[in-house]
């Protein structure tokens, strides 16, 4: 028999995707949600950082999406008629997810499965990153497509 989430953790990026992961939350777990925002740094394997120089602006702007990111969430479960408790980290996406989740009582993860970017390269991370946070995850975790 499955254990009923106590606490849902879903990973944001801004992507329709990543919205309707928080939509599939709020509507079928009744239970504390976290949103967590994953700023990569820069500098990090999986940034523009291994081609660009790292500077103030760029970080400023990524703080600045994060927020973004986390507002709109915000509204989202408003209107859903729940709430939510929101976090940012930096580091690899997937390794700082799956930390969160060890860290903080987090019993199921729900996120998209990929990024519906024009991008392909940044549809080809983000599908990485769901596919690490489903093969290392130390609990459930539901893959929107």
């Amino acid at each position: 028999m499955d254990r009923v989430p106590t606490h849902v953790l879903v990973p944001l990026d801004g992507s329709p995707l990543a919205a309707a992961a928080l939509e599939h939350a709020l509507a079928v777990y009744d239970c504390r949600t976290t949103v967590l925002n994953v700023v990569t740094p820069l500098d990090g394997p999986m940034s523009e950082g291994g081609i660009l120089e790292l500077d103030d602006d760029r970080r400023e702007a990524a703080e600045e999406h994060a927020e973004t990111v986390l507002e709109r969430a915000r509204e989202q479960a408003e209107v859903a008629g729940g709430t939510i408790e929101t976090a940012v980290e930096t580091g690899d996406p997937a390794e700082t997810i799956i930390d969160y989740a060890e860290r903080h009582g987090v019993d199921h993860i729900v996120m998209g499965s990929h990024s519906e970017s024009r991008n392909a390269l940044a549809r080809r991370l983000l599908g990485t990153v769901a596919t690490a946070v489903v093969g290392d995850a130390p609990v459930p975790v539901t893959v929107i497509r």
